[in-house]
C-alpha cells in the first residue's frame, strides 16, 4: 500500500519502503511509479492511462521521501529546479565507524563504472569524473553504531555511499561500498528523510518528511533531533 506524505493536483510525494523500485528495471518487478499511478487511478476514478512523472530515484535499498509529477508542467519546472540544484535533500546514514570529524563537508570526483554499477571516488579530478559535495554531521550515537544527517550538495550516482565509504564509514548493509556484512532485509541504512523544493505552480516552498525509519537499528537513534 502507498504511503502517501503530500498530495495536491500538481505532485504527489510517498514514502519508498527499500526494497521499492523507483522505476522499471530489468528485474520486472512492479515499481512504485505504477503503485502510485494504480492509487491515484483508484482514488480519482480516473479511466485510461494516469500521467506520472519521475522526477528523481532512490537507490532499491534505500527508502524515504520520494516526488513524483501528476501534470507534465509540474514535471518540467521540477526537472529545472532539480537541475539547477534549488532543492534541499536531507538523508540519514547509520555507520558503524565514526567519522574523523563531528561535521564536515566532503568534496570528490566520483566516475561511475556502468558493468559494475558502482561509483569510484577520487580526491582529484580525472577523465570522466563529477565533482560531488555533501555536508554531514554528527547526529546520535548508539554503543555500537553512529547516525549522520547528510545534506547533498550535487546528486551523483551512488554519491552518499561512496563518499562515506570513501573516510571510512560505510553505510550499514552496504556491502557494494565495503560494509562486512548485509542487512537481513536487504535494505542499507540510509533513508531520504527530507525533500524542500519550491511548488512549481504556486511558488511556496515545501517541505516534506517522512516518518522516521522503522527497523530495530533505527529505534536506537529515535529520539534524535534530525
Amino acid at each position: 500500500m502507498v504511503e502517501v506524505l503530500y498530495e495536491d493536483n500538481h505532485l504527489i510525494a510517498v514514502c519508498k519502503k527499500p526494497a521499492d523500485l523507483s522505476q522499471s528495471d530489468k528485474t520486472r518487478d512492479l515499481p512504485l511509479a505504477d503503485e502510485v499511478r494504480k492509487y491515484i487511478a483508484e482514488k480519482y476514478n480516473k479511466p485510461g492511462n494516469v500521467f506520472l512523472g519521475i522526477i528523481h530515484r532512490l537507490d532499491r535499498p534505500v527508502g524515504g521521501v520520494i516526488l513524483f509529477a501528476r501534470t507534465s508542467k509540474a514535471l518540467q519546472r521540477l526537472n529545472e529546479s532539480f537541475r539547477t540544484r534549488n532543492v534541499s535533500k536531507t538523508y540519514l546514514a547509520i555507520v558503524r565507524e565514526r567519522p574523523p570529524e563531528d561535521e564536515a563537508t566532503l568534496t570528490h570526483f566520483l566516475k561511475k563504472n556502468e558493468k559494475q554499477n558502482r561509483a569510484y571516488v577520487y580526491e582529484t579530478e580525472v577523465k570522466g569524473s563529477k565533482k560531488a559535495m555533501l555536508s554531514y554531521r554528527l547526529a546520535g550515537r548508539s554503543e555500537r553504531y553512529y547516525l549522520l544527517e547528510i545534506e547533498l550538495h550535487s546528486g551523483r550516482h551512488h554519491q552518499i555511499r561512496a563518499q562515506l565509504a570513501k573516510i571510512g564509514c560505510p553505510v550499514k548493509g552496504d556491502l557494494k561500498y565495503g560494509y562486512p556484512r548485509s542487512n537481513e532485509d536487504g535494505s542499507i541504512s540510509l533513508f531520504a528523510r527530507r525533500l524542500e523544493f519550491d511548488h512549481p505552480v504556486t511558488k511556496k516552498r515545501i517541505s516534506i518528511t517522512s516518518p522516521f525509519p522503522k527497523g530495530d537499528v533505527w529505534k536506537l537513534f529515535s529520539n534524535a533531533e534530525v
